[in-house]
């Protein structure tokens, strides 16, 4: 449009001049042609300034960083700046129980102790010396001396958990027993405990094992009631004494006891012992499933973790927001159903999947043990709760949903995690929550998102406030592109028929500020509503310039051109003023031509209003006075205009203009309003020939090289599983290098013999077999050195 307006000036100043009036080119009237030439070609210039939205950007990157600032209040701290518009188009939300949902402040609430179910946490007195003796004491060695129960920090306020939630309400029971841990922790140190095996995702147990003074062994254990009691060879009777748990016997508890509790939403946890006589050999202690096996049962205790208040609300909010909310937890099935069901995740008579982690990995792995899309996309859809779950469970959930096509659009799905085995899950999902509190270093940097609160309710936040920045860009979208549309039409039809742009060009870049800069702030910082919530998610292909917002566009250019030629073409007659059309090169600037850019900047200023809703709601109004920055920079920039029109002079083009002329152009300027109440009242519906802009890449659109390399990046797990492995064949690389190394000292040969005897690491990555095996290999962490024994007695440290 630029370069044909340039043309076209061009051409018609040349033809009309030497051809039609048949003037000489004269020296003497070079200069004044010149400047013809470059009045041209700042128009040119001009329109091309006003064409480019060269706002968009910054309006992206405003709304973008502004909302980022102010998630910040509501507890969501981004660490990737995208990820705040990709959760408002979040389908999906796999969302851990423990703390996110519930409070995470546990409780033993009931207990299965000397062959009776106790509702509410029994006396001491009802409970057998030995048995208590046995409860004290696991519970004080067999919990991390990091758990504690601290004092209130107010009067009258609860006491402070620090460490492991669950193991702080297994010390809790204690004190409601009216026995102290600390006392057992001073006479057992830390120290003194012969060997810990600590918990983890996969065994869901700990144990930890103590040296008598007679030489003898004790282990204490715990963990989930089902795994731990598929343990137990006896348990400890009413008189307490121990007798034999037979295996009908464990179904009974778990039909009488386990269920009930966990229907309740508590969560079982069993203890156990076992000792080891002073006489036996001793046991091999690093083959734990030798050790941690013929257990006597102490008790079963039934731990309550309360459902936030706030929860069941905010999952409400987003099922009509057309978000799909999945617990994904290690807990029992029946716990996670009764949370479940009390949050508002799961409803009576609704047609959805409650499946434990063991479960699911039969369901969707074929005859070899290959995990099956087909098979995850039968079972995904209708999933809700996916209980008793691994991390590499939740990765390969997320990674099923993520990569289905059983769904017309592609799901995009949010993930909460906090321990470091949620690391591949978070960083896999479209947008990876890491809890601010309970989650781990390696957690939060695998994040997008961290919840500075552990809450839920804020995740709620982050789709709001991600709805928000998309439609502010497209708020500012159709303000920008209505303004593109008019100023262009009129630039290029004003020049080409009266050899002038009616818009000047320091005017034109007065009108491009208004509607780049300070539009692009007044509607990129407009604050998210609970409205947002009510629609379902746009989807990752929607067009950003949807068919309402087309028919805005259109409808209010159609208003401002009609205005702008018509003050142009009949202004000067309407006001009885001379005409600024046709003006000499270097005349003094023209009340008409003011009139029409005073006109055109209010249009803008009251559209700027109009702009503000792109669903085709009527009233424009609303909320606007929530928006301080928006109210400011309209006042001030109408305030600038008036400064502009009444003291610009030359360098603005512009003449000072009356009150009568100043109430028109104000009365032409809040046409816009109501002729937008006009076209809300056209149905879309009807205008068939308006059509979406703005698609996103579609995959056939995508070159095949690119597919290829996105391919080769999907699989962070087993990205990390491939790094893992060669690291640990360059660490066998090295031992053995050293190895050879010390045997070469022994023996007397050279060391550059050891070194060539020594097998290339890719002929390793195909042959384990190669490495010579060392007796053990211990990797701690940092606390303590690495060692590494061999059969022959050398020790390298």
């Amino acid at each position: 449009m630029s370069a044909i307006t340039v043309i076209i000036l061009v051409l018609y100043f040349v033809i009309d001049t030497f051809w039609v009036q048949k003037r000489q080119w004269l020296a003497e009237c070079t200069p004044i042609y010149i400047q013809y030439f470059v009045k041209f070609f700042i128009i040119g210039v001009t329109v091309l300034v006003v064409a480019v939205p060269e706002g968009l950007p910054l309006a992206v990157t405003i709304s973008l960083a502004y909302s980022v600032k102010k998630m910040m209040k509501d507890n969501n701290l981004v660490r990737h700046l995208d990820a705040c518009e990709t959760m408002g188009n979040a389908t999906a939300i796999c969302s851990d129980k423990t703390g996110t949902l519930t409070m995470n402040r546990m409780t033993v609430v009931q207990a299965y102790i000397n062959e009776k179910h106790y509702k509410k946490v029994p006396e001491p007195e009802a409970i057998p010396p030995n048995i208590l003796s046995y409860l004290v004491t696991g519970i004080s060695v067999n919990c991390a001396y990091t758990s504690k129960i601290l004092p209130p920090e107010k009067e009258g306020g609860l006491p402070r958990h620090v460490g492991n939630k669950t193991e702080c309400a297994l010390l809790g029971f204690l004190l409601d027993l009216k026995r102290d841990y600390q006392d057992v922790r001073n006479e057992i140190p830390e120290e003194s405990l012969y060997k810990v095996y600590t918990f983890n995702s996969v065994r869901k147990s700990m144990s930890t094992v103590l040296k008598n003074s007679d030489g003898s062994y004790r282990i204490f254990s715990k963990g989930a009631s089902e795994i731990i009691l598929k343990k137990c060879f006896k348990i400890l009777s009413a008189n307490g004494e121990a007798k034999v748990f037979r295996p009908r016997d464990r179904d009974d508890i778990i039909k009488t006891v386990i269920e009930p509790m966990a229907s309740e939403g508590l969560r079982t946890i069993c203890l156990a012992f076992r000792d080891f006589p002073a006489g036996e050999p001793e046991p091999d202690w690093d083959n734990e499933n030798d050790i941690v096996t013929g257990l006597t049962c102490i008790a079963v205790v039934g731990i309550e973790d309360p459902v936030r208040p706030e929860v069941p609300d905010a999952i409400k909010k987003c099922q009509k927001a057309g978000i799909t909310v999945r617990m994904v937890t290690g807990d029992n099935i029946n716990t996670a159903r009764a949370i479940a069901s009390k949050c508002g995740i799961l409803h009576p008579g609704e047609d959805f999947l409650c499946i434990e982690g063991k479960d699911f990995n039969r369901r969707i792995r074929n005859e070899k043990g290959e995990i099956e899309q087909e098979r995850i996309d039968k079972i995904w859809p209708k999933l809700r709760v996916l209980a008793r779950s691994s991390p590499t469970d939740k990765h390969t959930l997320v990674k099923g949903i993520i990569d289905s096509t059983v769904s017309d659009q592609r799901q995009v799905v949010a993930v909460t995690g906090d321990g470091t085995n949620d690391g591949p899950a978070l960083k896999k999902a479209d947008v990876g929550f890491a809890m601010g509190i309970a989650g781990t270093d390696v957690a939060k940097e695998a994040s997008d998102i961290i919840l500075t609160d552990d809450n839920f309710t804020s995740i709620v936040k982050a789709v709001m406030w991600g709805r928000n920045v998309y439609d502010s860009i497209s708020k500012f979208l159709q303000f920008q592109l209505t303004v593109n549309v008019v100023a262009v039409i009129v630039a290029f039809t004003g020049a080409c028929i009266t050899q002038d742009s009616p818009l000047k060009a320091v005017q034109m870049l007065w009108v491009n500020l208004i509607m780049d800069t300070l539009a692009s702030l007044a509607l990129a910082t407009e604050p998210p509503t609970e409205s947002l919530l009510l629609r379902k998610p746009y989807g990752r292909n929607k067009p950003l310039i949807s068919r309402t917002m087309m028919k805005n566009i259109l409808g209010h250019a159609f208003y401002q051109l009609v205005v702008v030629f018509t003050l142009l073409f009949a202004g000067e007659k309407f006001f009885d003023i001379d005409s600024g059309r046709n003006a000499p090169l270097h005349a003094p600037p023209s009340e008409h031509y003011t009139i029409v850019f005073n006109t055109f900047v209010l249009m803008q200023l009251f559209n700027e209003i109009n702009a503000r809703k792109i669903h085709g709601e009527r009233n424009v109004f609303e909320g606007i006075f929530n928006n301080i920055i928006f109210c400011t920079i309209v006042l001030g920039t109408f305030v600038v205009q008036i400064i502009i029109v009444q003291f610009g002079g030359k360098p603005f083009s512009c003449s000072e203009l009356s009150i009568e002329q100043w109430l028109w152009s104000v009365f032409l300027g809040m046409g816009t309003l109501l002729w937008g109440q006009l076209i809300s009242t056209i149905p879309t519906s009807r205008l068939k020939f308006l059509k979406e802009a703005g698609h996103g890449t579609q995959k056939e659109e995508i070159p095949e090289e690119e597919l290829a390399e996105d391919v080769e990046e999907i699989d962070h797990a087993e990205r990390e599983l491939r790094r893992g492995q060669i690291l640990w064949f360059r660490g066998l690389n090295r031992i053995q290098t050293q190895m050879d190394v010390v045997n070469a000292f022994q023996s007397g040969s050279s060391i550059q013999g050891a070194l060539r005897r020594q097998p290339s690491i890719a002929s390793q990555h195909h042959d384990v077999t190669n490495i010579s095996t060392p007796t053990h290999v211990v990797f701690s962490s940092s606390t303590a050195s690495t060692t590494v024994g061999y059969s022959s007695g050398e020790c390298i440290s």
